[in-house]
């Protein structure tokens, strides 16, 4: 029988918290401490009520140190913490003693990869991400016959993700691209590298649009051609998902067939968790090419829509710096 473990974690007011307790819960293992400024943490109640909670880093820090030195060495830290003190969090975790779990993205900058990795080495324990959708039935499902298909064949997908936020996310570290790496690290790391899990390494990432609240561009990978498509703007859903009162609309259509992954999301994390314990979560190189993406996307200038765009991007508000001329997006100063 496996040695039940302990878990502190950083981040426990957001709303991926939630995933992680139950995670740790549905696995047998115990949470002891938890870190968040913000008090409005009362999940706690329904999972580990005994945990030890702290609002200030330095006590958090201490009472980690404490219940090291007292024998009750804490295994892994689980890292939900908005992405730019990613890096820091997964260090302050390593320090410690603790393996890191870290929500993706793991670092905002590709050179940051380098810099875990020689740490990871020094401290001599890992550091795991999650990126849930490579265990998605579907998703796995779609890999092994790519896979199993001709070496040379090149698919042609269209990827759509809009998921509407109110003016709140402006406000908060989300709306600001140094803390948050902008709308496609935000929302589309995720798709971004399940994409490239099953297609292959980057051979060409062309930026269209890149907004606060939206980007697209076409990503060329081993075996694919994919046009893609990120927005927030409630302006930009479908007709049809507005009047269904839904905010959400997500589609990957593979040679113009839509791959059907709406269900089979629930317990990922908790089986992501199980991998992770039995040592088989997914490491820092795994996280490296999604990373290596956003990052390139975010720091690109758009080129417009020219070239392969997404389709959705005719019916889209752009508020300029392009304008529609005999129906082709020509820049303003053209």
């Amino acid at each position: 029988m496996t040695k039940q473990k302990n878990f502190a974690m950083i981040g426990i007011a957001g709303y991926i918290a939630i995933r992680h307790l139950k995670a740790i819960k549905d696995t047998g293992n115990m949470l002891v401490a938890a870190l968040d400024k913000f008090d409005n943490v009362g999940v706690l109640d329904s999972y580990f009520p005994e945990a030890d909670f702290f609002v200030e880093f330095e006590r958090f820090d201490r009472h980690i140190d404490k219940l090291r030195r007292k024998g009750t060495n804490v295994d892994y830290v689980s890292i939900c913490s908005p992405n730019y003190l990613h890096d820091s969090h997964i260090r302050f975790a390593l320090r410690s003693g603790a393996d890191a779990i870290c929500e993706k993205p793991l670092v905002l900058n590709p050179w940051n990869v380098e810099a875990l990795k020689e740490i990871e080495e020094r401290h001599n324990k890992r550091v795991y991400c999650i990126l849930q959708l490579r265990l998605h039935p579907a998703i796995v499902k779609l890999k092994e016959m790519v896979d199993r298909g001709p070496n040379d064949k090149i698919y042609d997908l269209d990827l759509s993700y809009i998921t509407a936020r109110g003016r709140w996310y402006h406000i908060a570290w989300k709306g600001d691209m140094q803390k948050s790496g902008g709308i496609a690290t935000n929302i589309g790391i995720h798709f971004f590298d399940m994409l490239s899990w099953i297609f292959g390494d980057v051979k060409n990432n062309v930026v269209h649009i890149l907004k606060n609240d939206k980007a697209a561009g076409y990503l060329e990978l081993e075996k694919a051609r994919i046009r893609w498509l990120l927005s927030i703007d409630y302006n930009d859903l479908p007709e049809s998902i507005k009047h269904s009162g839904q905010r959400t609309y997500r589609c990957v259509k593979i040679e113009g067939e839509e791959l059907e992954f709406s269900e089979g999301f629930t317990g990922l994390h908790t089986k992501s968790y199980k991998e992770i314990i039995e040592g088989r979560g997914f490491s820092i190189d795994d996280s490296r090419r999604s990373i290596e993406i956003v990052h390139h996307i975010k720091n690109s200038t758009p080129v417009g829509l020219v070239g392969d765009y997404h389709p959705y991007c005719l019916e889209m508000d752009l508020d300029s710096p392009f304008f529609l001329n005999n129906n082709k997006y020509i820049r303003k100063n053209d």
